[in-house]
């Protein structure tokens, strides 16, 4: 059961995004908090695995929240779920420790699936922002960073760029004109260099490299 607490100051969208994940089934809202004080009181009491952050809220805002839970519960994974693009909004809450960031309006699919990954120890970014973020801490232009998944092959990249965009295997066969039993055995190979146990992992991958887009 992954626990989560949601932090956000606009009442109708903490209060329907709680409702919305306490419906997901292996998930419990233990708690929401309107100010990143209240965010960090709660969430040092009641040790969620995931806070969703939002970054603009009264008292405390969501970075300097994130920064002040990241040191009493260093434990605690923080997702950061805000309308900000802003790269100074998203570079200063990754420096602050959290390990995810999407933007609202983000699909209730890959927020689940975000949190999922946050809760297990992972990093996630919408894929409009991975790559900024790559970008960020390599230091160097979008040419001079490094090709995704060294360990793939040309095709198998490209069939997993074609898992992230959302194509179902049929759809993948159609699109390459190869057979679905091809792209079966190419997928399986994926899922086994990524080191993955099934496609929604896979994409979640491929979305924080920059695939998918």
């Amino acid at each position: 059961m992954i626990k989560v607490l949601v932090a956000d100051d606009h009442p109708v969208f903490r209060d329907g995004l709680a409702m919305l994940l306490g419906s997901v089934d292996g998930f419990e809202v233990v708690g929401t908090a309107a100010n990143g004080v209240a965010a960090v009181a709660s969430a040092v009491e009641l040790r969620p695995d995931v806070v969703v952050m939002d970054v603009q809220m009264p008292e405390l805002n969501g970075v300097d929240a994130t920064r002040r839970l990241v040191a009493e519960a260093p434990e605690v994974g923080i997702l950061v779920l805000t309308m900000s693009e802003d790269d100074g909004t998203v570079f200063a809450a990754v420096r602050a420790g959290a390990r995810g960031y999407l933007v609202k309006g983000a699909e209730q699919e890959e927020i689940v699936r975000a949190i999922t990954t946050v809760a297990s120890g992972g990093v996630v970014f919408g894929a409009a922002l991975a790559m900024r973020v790559a970008e960020f801490f390599a230091g160097a232009p979008a040419s001079a960073v490094a090709e995704p998944f060294p360990q793939l092959t040309a095709r198998e990249r490209e069939i997993l760029d074609l898992l992230a965009a959302g194509r179902s295997n049929g759809q993948i066969a159609a699109t390459l004109y190869l057979s679905p039993k091809t792209v079966r055995n190419t997928v399986s190979n994926v899922f086994a260099k990524l080191q993955v146990a099934d496609r929604a992992e896979a994409i979640v991958r491929a979305r924080e490299a920059g695939l998918g887009q």
